[in-house]
């Protein structure tokens, strides 16, 4: 893992501010992720108020979990061969972290820093990619 000690820190963090809104930040990553590539919208069924709860926990949850990596991997490897099943391309990789970033910045506002948008874009690189190889494994 690339994360320093300092960027795992800020990471968890800045989450910590981000939790209080958490509804909004989904709601915000959502819309945000389907201006970017309508084509993802079908991949999702459901409630999207229970999708973005979801997704706040899972990445609570991965952030958390960044302090000691080796307890996370098997979760995420999951998550990875999981998304696959969902249609899930390496390609969709890159457009969730433009939303999440574009997320963060409004979530953090002054606080999304040049350092925390380095910090979250190594723990997004690192989490993705091993999602992204334990879905190439899944054929």
């Amino acid at each position: 893992m690339a994360l320093t000690n300092e960027q795992v820190q800020l990471v968890q963090k800045t989450f910590m501010e981000i939790l209080p809104i958490s509804d909004l930040a989904a709601h915000l990553f959502y819309t945000r992720l389907f201006q970017i590539d309508p084509s993802l919208k079908p991949m999702f069924k459901g409630d999207m108020q229970e999708q973005g709860r979801k997704l706040m926990q899972m990445i609570g949850m991965a952030v958390q979990g960044l302090s000691v990596p080796s307890e996370i991997m098997d979760l995420v490897a999951d998550l990875g061969r999981k998304h696959v099943d969902y249609g899930v391309i390496d390609v969709h990789y890159d457009t969730v972290r433009t939303a999440l970033m574009w997320t963060l910045g409004q979530g953090l506002g002054a606080d999304f820093t040049p350092e925390a948008r380095a910090a979250w874009t190594e723990a997004y690189e690192f989490l993705a990619k091993v999602m992204k190889d334990a879905a190439a494994g899944k054929k």
